[in-house]
């Protein structure tokens, strides 16, 4: 297949391009920045900011892309509260892709939505059909749920098939941002304070390696699971203040732990039912919390 993945130099494109050239697949990436993680990634990916059509529209793109991964967009939940104008990018890049894809005539169309979707509606473990647009917590959560209208409006109206994939904390490899574990790691290197906020907060973290099989396992059977929803995640919770000293046991770090109040716009608590996706997908997570911290820490002691 000839695939083009949005978002190539972020941290789940990187993965993803990296396992898909891999199995010899034909990959394109666009991002706004370079890739600067992997060589060979960047050597596929050139630098559009898809939120400027005319940049889209110039581009010479290939003639034979079958599918279309839509990975880039804003992705620090509190960062867009803080700017929501991060979150109207968001819907812009998207409506921008789906229109390429329109015009382009491609078929297939794979969006990266989030759990985020779900808000907080206190459910023990969270299935496809709980979202409700009045659980809306946040700017970030409003361009998942709006992306995923504009998808099915976009198959209904231009018969393009699409699969959404419901993210949940993707960790691991590729992120130098302000996400919470990387973040808590550099912290505990410098012997910092970590923040949480939140008592309590209880999320689904998953090892990119797992998030990555989960959308190669959806490329594979699309036109056996097209047109539907899936939860990606671990399938288990584990709480902010595990990863705070988990991190800080296995670094050795002498940080201090402080409590705040949750902020603005968070999910406090979700766990993902995964059993549609393993039933339709195959999809197979492999590596729980424990040990994908441990691999995490492990990674940036090498890499950053």
């Amino acid at each position: 297949m000839r695939i083009l993945v949005t978002g190539s130099s972020g941290t789940i494109g990187t993965r993803l391009c990296e396992k898909l050239l891999e199995r010899g697949e034909q990959v394109c990436g666009v991002d706004w920045v370079p890739n600067t993680w992997q060589q060979t990634v960047n050597a596929v990916t050139t630098t559009i900011d898809l939120r400027s059509w005319e940049a889209l529209e110039r581009w010479d793109a290939p003639t034979d892309i079958e599918v279309i991964v839509h990975l880039a967009a804003n992705a620090r939940v509190y960062e867009l509260v803080e700017h929501p104008d991060r979150a109207r990018d968001n819907v812009l890049t998207l409506f921008n892709v789906l229109e390429f894809a329109r015009q382009r005539g491609v078929k297939r169309f794979l969006f990266a939505s989030s759990r985020e979707c779900y808000g907080n509606a206190d459910q023990e473990r969270y299935t496809e059909d709980l979202v409700r647009v009045e659980n809306c917590e946040s700017p970030y959560t409003a361009s998942k749920l709006g992306g995923e209208a504009l998808v099915h409006a976009y198959t209904r109206c231009y018969g393009i098939d699409h699969i959404l994939l419901r993210f949940s904390n993707v960790y691991g490899m590729y992120d130098d941002s302000n996400r919470v574990i990387p973040l808590f790691i550099r912290l505990a290197r410098q012997n910092k304070s970590m923040t949480i906020f939140g008592e309590g907060k209880c999320l689904d973290f998953t090892y990119i390696d797992d998030t990555v099989s989960g959308i190669i396992a959806a490329l594979d059977r699309f036109e056996t699971v097209k047109n539907e929803t899936y939860n990606i995640a671990f399938g288990e919770g584990a709480t902010i203040q595990a990863l705070a000293q988990t991190v800080r046991e296995l670094l050795g770090s002498s940080s201090e732990i402080t409590m705040a109040k949750p902020r603005v716009g968070e999910v406090v608590r979700y766990i993902a039912n995964i059993s549609k996706a393993k039933r339709k997908l195959g999809y197979d997570p492999r590596v729980p919390f424990e040990e994908g911290i441990r691999k995490t820490v492990e990674w940036y002691g090498q890499h950053a």
